[in-house]
């Protein structure tokens, strides 16, 4: 065993060799590359600017590694296979009217900040390695995203720094967009390359422009239950994703009473409980993160991040709980929680701890190590992440074009197995993403959903281990 993993830690260094030597060979050569580019860069010296993190991002340049990246994907699959090129093209069209996206992460003296990032875009590459690997921002001209593609599917691959879900779908949409535009006439003669009225260009900090002062602590450190067992390999991940029709879905949820995202989590913590579990009392207990996107909330269109996290928590002090009483805990306690009042609260306490004029004045350095602590400390208080990217709607003029999205995170401290949704038009995809062999618990969720009359499509990488 140790012997397999110094030849995959080996191959890992090969594989990012091998990219950076194609990035800089790229950079040099791809359709908007050389004296043009050196020219561009020329004319925008003027135009670099400095902006801070948002609150939220502060924490991730302090805790982002090899092993928990904070990187997440959505993709796009489209009705024909991917043009290499002419997805260059798009991108290199769109990025430099995304200031969200064209920048590079700078270490100050007492916080980091962005500064406009004036060096070519990152290289278009097929994809070649597993979802959601840590991005090094010097093999990647100092950009904080990648965009890979395999057959009909473009992924963007985005550092938690720079946007949330929201800004990752805007940015990604109008990159297809641009990309249909370029390969068919029709849409080209209809479409200018403007960006579409859907397409938010806010870059606000809405954390600081809507809090309050606050002192109340806005995370749990009690430990919870965490999924272990027999890993995958480093940089590996399981990644499955269930496509259903939404119809069955709300009718399923109506039956219960519940909204689909206190269902999917209450599926997925009894999934925990009966497979990891067993059924098996626990002094701990099983819990759930949730992103709420704090935008319908605050009046915000920001494409940076804004959004807090709430837990779903169902201690299992008894055995053979039934599902439907975990699934009212799970409704209780997220219907507690996400309202207005309680999310003020919530990100308040983070902003109020950034002005502190105390702590603002704290090197960087320092920082980082409270960071960290307080980051591993909440995060082991959750089992697992499920995360809503929401409803993604495209223009109709694209649709015939596009067949579906879907969205995953990465694995993080304590945090082996999470869950990304998303929907596109009539179809819902709930998608796993794993660092463990063992998939019991995902097909216990699925078949649960088949209890229940949702027909549910199964895809995988078929990275784990089967019976």
């Amino acid at each position: 065993m140790g012997e397999q993993r110094l030849d995959k830690k080996r191959r890992e260094q090969a594989v990012r060799e091998a990219e950076r030597n194609e990035i800089q060979k790229g950079a040099q050569k791809h359709s908007r590359g050389g004296r043009l580019r050196q020219k561009i860069g020329a004319e925008n010296r003027q135009k670099v600017r400095w902006e801070k993190l948002d609150n939220t991002a502060n924490l991730f340049p302090a805790i982002a590694g090899q092993n928990a990246t904070n990187v997440y994907r959505i993709s796009v699959t489209l009705t024909e296979n991917i043009d290499k090129e002419l997805l260059q093209h798009a991108l290199d069209k769109v990025l430099p009217k995304f200031d969200t996206f064209r920048v590079r992460l700078r270490r100050g003296i007492f916080w980091y900040y962005f500064e406009t990032n004036l060096k070519p875009a990152p290289v278009v590459r097929k994809e070649s390695e597993y979802p959601c690997r840590y991005i090094e921002p010097y093999a990647n001209n100092d950009y904080l995203f990648r965009i890979t593609y395999y057959k009909c599917r473009i992924n963007l691959e985005v550092f938690h720094v720079l946007a949330d879900g929201m800004g990752g779908v805007n940015f990604l949409r109008e990159i297809a967009y641009q990309y249909l535009r370029l390969k068919y006439d029709t849409l080209e003669k209809n479409e200018s390359d403007e960006f579409s009225d859907e397409t938010s260009m806010n870059t606000e900090d809405s954390y600081v422009k809507n809090y309050r002062k606050s002192h109340k602590k806005g995370y749990q450190t009690k430990r919870a239950v965490e999924v272990r067992g027999e890993m995958l390999l480093a940089g590996e991940m399981s990644v499955i994703h269930g496509f259903m029709p939404v119809d069955q879905l709300k009718q399923a949820c109506t039956k219960y009473e519940v909204s689909i995202n206190e269902y999917f989590t209450a599926v997925f913590l009894y999934s925990i409980y009966i497979e990891y579990l067993h059924g098996q009392p626990s002094k701990k207990p099983i819990a759930a993160s949730i992103p709420v996107n704090l935008r319908p909330y605050f009046d915000s269109l920001t494409t940076r991040n804004f959004f807090v996290m709430v837990s779903a928590v169902f201690t299992p002090d008894r055995e053979n709980i039934g599902f439907e009483e975990v699934l009212g805990i799970v409704r209780e306690s997220l219907r507690g929680q996400i309202n207005k009042e309680h999310l003020e609260e919530l990100f308040s306490y983070n902003v109020s701890n950034q002005k502190n004029i105390f702590l603002r004045s704290v090197p960087i350095f320092i920082k980082i190590l409270a960071m960290r602590f307080v980051y591993r400390s909440s995060a082991k208080a959750n089992t697992t992440t499920v995360t809503n990217i929401g409803k993604i709607t495209v223009e109709e003029a694209y649709r015939p074009y596009i067949r579906h999205f879907y969205a995953m995170i990465s694995r993080s401290t304590g945090q082996n197995i999470k869950g990304a949704i998303c929907s596109y038009q009539d179809t819902m995809v709930f998608t796993f993403t794993s660092a463990l062999k063992d998939v019991s618990i995902q097909r216990r969720f699925f078949r649960m959903l088949a209890e229940d009359d949702i027909q549910v499509v199964i895809e995988s990488n078929g990275l784990f281990g089967e019976e």
